[in-house]
């Protein structure tokens, strides 16, 4: 477990693109939901197995602290519904997290119909932003009504 004064000296990294996409998840990571991520395998790994780092917001705040647990590097079409499902996002289905991966992936320019990609799981150690945190359900079920309202069902009616 981290303490205040030593998460100061962990890398740091936002996740997504852009301000708004790295809110949303972090805030999923803060929820519980989403407990992987992945990013092409092109890219350079910036994380081992055992190593904590500093999710930041949008803004550069730092909110959270997570530990790597797994790193598996495998084709994009290989990731199945139970993986897909552990990044939190959507409305947790395979076909959402695919669709929206290879969108992401295009934007970024490393897009591959058979592209090998690092899956992570990670695990959350210590909230660092209280007022981040109470807002993170939110963000929550403003996911899952996006993606519904996006067609993706798999979640069934959301509130």
């Amino acid at each position: 477990m981290t303490t205040p004064a030593d998460w100061r000296t962990l890398k740091q990294f936002r996740f997504g693109n852009s301000p708004e996409l790295a809110d949303r998840l972090a805030a999923l990571v803060i929820a519980g939901v989403k407990t992987a991520t992945c990013s092409p395998a092109s890219e350079v790994l910036e994380t081992c197995v055992g190593e904590q780092q500093v999710v930041l917001s949008g803004g550069g705040v730092p909110v959270a602290v997570i530990e790597t647990l797994t790193l598996v590097v495998l084709p994009l079409a290989e990731v199945t519904p139970a993986l897909a499902a552990l990044e939190g996002e959507g409305d947790l289905s395979h076909s959402y997290w695919l669709n929206t991966h290879t969108d992401y992936f295009t934007r970024e320019g490393a897009y591959a119909p058979a592209m090998p990609v690092i899956f992570e799981t990670f695990r959350l150690v210590d909230t660092l932003d209280a007022a981040f945190a109470a807002h993170a359900n939110k963000h929550v079920q403003a996911e899952r009504a996006q993606a519904h309202a996006a067609g993706y069902t798999a979640l069934g009616a959301v509130a």
